[in-house]
């Protein structure tokens, strides 16, 4: 099986729990959704045509690089066909931590395969209001986390921080998996999120600044 790999570079992890750890990045094309604020844009229609690779050319240039951390992003990695032959592939190298960055409405739970790798962790982005595709998201997904999962919202208004703290207490979530609130700063003031946080008492939960767009200008790719 072959792979369109329309993005693949060594860099620092920007957000989540290895933040400013080097990582190799792999960037698939092609999403099943559309959200209005979305950084890859140039990925979702699936139409850009980047290297052609299998998973040995894959693993090839991940241990070249010498990173134990790998995110495997889009576009929707989960969309991709026979993906989870290729992580069940790289996983078997237990030196390697695989984050799989996913937009919740694919049931990720499907994937037996590899769900229970200890090696292999999901970051679910929840969509706010704000992304226009909130009504797509596999509400199964928030049931089934775990604790090597992360559940991350990428808040742009006050309706979206509000339905967010709704979605962290209806399913538990800073009991199950580690859970990050990722504001757009160029449309909400992270103060605002913070000051949010301290009123509402909102232990285990961490605010994230996307460190990629603070050391390199929002626009530049591959970073």
């Amino acid at each position: 099986m072959e792979y369109n790999v329309i993005e693949k570079f060594l860099s620092i992890d920007g957000e989540g729990p290895t933040a400013g750890e080097i990582a190799t990045f792999i960037r698939f094309g092609g999403c099943n959704l559309c959200c209005k604020w979305c950084d890859t844009a140039y990925s979702i229609d699936g139409k850009i045509k980047g290297q052609t690779l299998n998973k040995e050319d894959i693993y090839r240039y991940i241990k070249d690089n010498g990173t134990k951390n790998v995110t495997l992003t889009g576009g929707e990695p989960l969309i991709q066909e026979d993906i989870e032959e290729l992580i069940y592939f790289l996983a078997k190298d237990s030196e390697l931590l695989i984050h799989i960055e996913t937009n919740g409405s694919i049931p990720f739970y499907n994937f037996k395969k590899i769900e229970n790798l200890d090696n292999v962790s999901f970051i679910l982005d929840y969509k706010l209001p704000s992304s226009g595709m909130e009504n797509k998201m596999d509400m199964k997904n928030y049931k089934v986390v775990s604790k090597k999962d992360v559940c991350k919202f990428v808040i742009e208004t006050m309706e979206d921080l509000i339905k967010a703290k709704e979605i962290v207490e209806k399913f538990s979530l800073t009991e199950k998996c580690l859970v990050y609130f990722s504001p757009i700063t160029t449309s909400i003031e992270p103060a605002l999120i913070v000051d949010f946080m301290k009123r509402n008492k909102m232990n285990n939960i961490r605010l994230q600044i996307q460190l990629h767009k603070i050391i390199w200008s929002p626009e530049t790719r591959e970073v």
